[in-house]
């Protein structure tokens, strides 16, 4: 990297910019007039004659934390009838960590009980999400939530959104530490903008301010390209996923003690179906901080992406293709100009498993922890479970605190010894036992929303995921390995919600009641999967499984996981075998792993 000297790291700092270049993208011309997000929103709200926002509102509510939807079940309906879509909005809320308080919880179950579809649904970001509020009520959802101390201000959008930390205090003092460093940071990177407070809290307006003010010392007028994500991972544990952020923090402990953290960059799911150009990452990890210069490293990291970020295209606007561009070195280069300090050198570390750990465990400082499998994250009542109801009791007996997993169940925490046979008995009267009667491929499974609320959907996948792997235990259990865990997970389009590119089962949507095949991973969300087959129905799906199911089961070695086998036999090179499919031979398309150079 040669020899530099240090520069005073204020140049990072945005300035005000009037205008931005021609080429620049839609959506940045319509944050730089936005104003700092506020647009024309709050006169929106007023218009009681249509459901929906402007249009240009509707990419400035997602900084709010909400986007605007439409009921696809009935979308073709409607339009038929020449009726205006069936709008509503869908709120998700900026947990730092997924910590919950039993009062916030119960403020959060009231909101979700008056004001939505019914429904509380746990996010793949350690936080929740509420779908089917309408435009009357935005305001009052809103402000309920912030009144329980759950604000919204950049759960979406151009901006970083939750940040995340392995939810399980295992190792109390440095969860804690660890748990800390995490919140500040989360709070470090909230927008500045009065907007949010001024439109949903009916805060004062702030006064014109002179043209060369800085309102965003770290975003600017036009914010980010692309939203950014971070998280902090305690090995062993992954269960965040660090791999797949921007930015991730891994923590180095040594004789029980954080000695700092190991950097890791470039990390991003999405990717568009036949656009070899775009692609899943996994992050690179180039050097080590101590707990004291996170939040330096953070701002230094994001405002090179601000600054050098794609904005003429959005599905190349990512962190991850400014580092693919550019290289890690030049990265390297620019991050450590701007700290002023050369980063330390990476430390030793190593991952188990990527997956939630269920049951009761024991922290160090004696308090207990129950792991509860939520399947894909839905808290619902209705014929099947009765979820909500179960939590809200659960919540008016605690005296710890609720944990939202990375993958979309729920920790409850801090629990003394003499409240766990009570809490026992409301899980089992309110079915969220599941987690000891389900299957372990079951427990390792995530889905997206998909239909009917998500406009980018092209297949099901939360509403056809639990069905899929029934049918899918049944040929494990024909092949002997019900006892096997797997990480399986669905989207119902490429842009990886659910991580499935870090799945050792990974099932991407490609239209209706279709699907890619993506296998390989490492179970410890180290390596990313592989398409080997497209475009497969369910019985094509199954048929594909059942071949690598037989083939697992026969020819693996002592210890090897699902995703290693596939890949050591399918992928780097080793000896392949004819599978039973009709699914067509194995195939290496727009395949990505961590060189995604080689893939553009």
């Amino acid at each position: 990297m040669g020899n530099r000297t240090p520069i005073d790291p204020n140049p990072m700092k945005a300035i005000p910019i009037k205008t931005i270049p021609a080429d620049h993208i839609e959506v940045e011309h319509i944050k730089l007039a936005s104003n700092y997000l506020r647009g024309s929103i709050e006169e929106g709200l007023k218009d009681g004659a249509t459901g929906s926002l402007a249009e240009d509102d509707t990419q400035l509510t997602k900084f709010h934390g909400f986007y605007q939807q439409d009921d696809r079940d009935v979308r073709d309906e409607r339009r038929r009838q020449m009726l205006e879509p069936d709008h509503s909005f869908m709120i998700r809320a900026r947990v730092g960590g997924g910590v919950c308080t039993p009062a916030q919880w119960l403020a959060l179950d009231a909101i979700a009980t008056r004001w939505t579809s019914g429904s509380v649904r746990l996010t793949t970001r350690q936080t929740f999400q509420y779908h089917g509020v309408l435009k009357n009520d935005l305001k009052d959802t809103l402000a309920e939530m912030n009144k329980a101390l759950v604000g919204t201000i950049a759960a979406c959008g151009d901006v970083n959104r939750n940040v995340m930390c392995t939810p399980l205090p295992e190792k109390s003092a440095v969860h804690r530490t660890v748990f800390a460093d995490a919140m500040s940071l989360n709070d470090h990177l909230i927008p500045a903008t009065p907007a949010y407070n001024e439109i949903w809290l009916d805060q004062k307006k702030v006064a014109s301010l002179p043209a060369d003010t800085v309102v965003e010392p770290i975003y600017g007028a036009t914010y980010l390209p692309r939203k950014f994500k971070v998280g902090f991972a305690i090995p062993p544990q992954n269960d965040i996923d660090v791999l797949a952020n921007d930015l991730g923090f891994i923590a180095i402990i040594e004789d029980e003690q954080l000695l700092g953290y190991n950097i890791s960059v470039g990390g991003g799911m999405g990717a568009t179906h036949n656009e070899p150009a775009t692609f899943p990452r996994i992050a690179d990890v180039i050097g080590f901080c101590t707990s004291e210069q996170v939040n330096q490293v953070a701002e230094a990291v994001i405002t090179i992406q601000r600054d050098f970020g794609d904005r003429t295209n959005r599905k190349h606007a990512r962190f991850k293709y400014t580092i693919a561009d550019r290289g890690i070195e030049w990265f390297i280069d620019e991050l450590e100009s701007r700290l002023g300090f050369r980063l330390g050198a990476s430390q030793p570390y190593s991952f188990t498993d990527n997956g939630d750990r269920y049951g009761w465990q024991q922290a160090d400082d004696g308090l207990w922890h129950l792991g509860l499998y939520i399947e894909n994250g839905r808290i619902i009542d209705n014929d099947d479970v009765q979820y909500l109801t179960g939590f809200r009791k659960i919540a008016q007996l605690l005296d710890g605190e609720f944990r939202m997993s990375p993958n979309q169940n729920i920790i409850i925490s801090n629990v003394k010894a003499q409240q766990r046979a009570e809490i026992d008995a409301l899980v089992k009267k309110y079915g969220l036992d599941g987690y000891q009667r389900h299957s372990l491929l079951r427990l390792n499974a995530m889905a997206c929303v998909a239909f009917p609320t998500c406009g980018l959907a092209m297949a099901e996948s939360e509403r056809y995921l639990p069905s899929l792997l029934s049918k899918i235990d049944e040929l494990l259990l024909s092949h002997g390995l019900d006892q096997q865990a797997i990480t399986i997970r669905m989207t119902g389009c490429p842009n990886g919600c659910a991580r499935p590119y870090l799945a050792e089962i990974g099932l991407v949507g490609k239209a209706p009641g279709r699907y890619n095949l993506h296998l390989g991973a490492a179970f410890d969300g180290t390596r990313l999967n592989q398409m080997l087959h497209e475009n497969l129905d369910e019985k094509d799906i199954l048929t594909t499984l059942g071949g690598y199911f037989s083939d697992f089961a026969q020819k693996r070695t002592a210890s090897e996981s699902f995703g290693d086998f596939v890949h050591r036999r399918y992928i780097a090179g080793g000896p392949k075998s004819t599978l039973p499919t009709k699914a067509g031979p194995v195939s290496k398309g727009n395949n990505s792993n961590h060189h995604p150079e080689k893939d553009t």
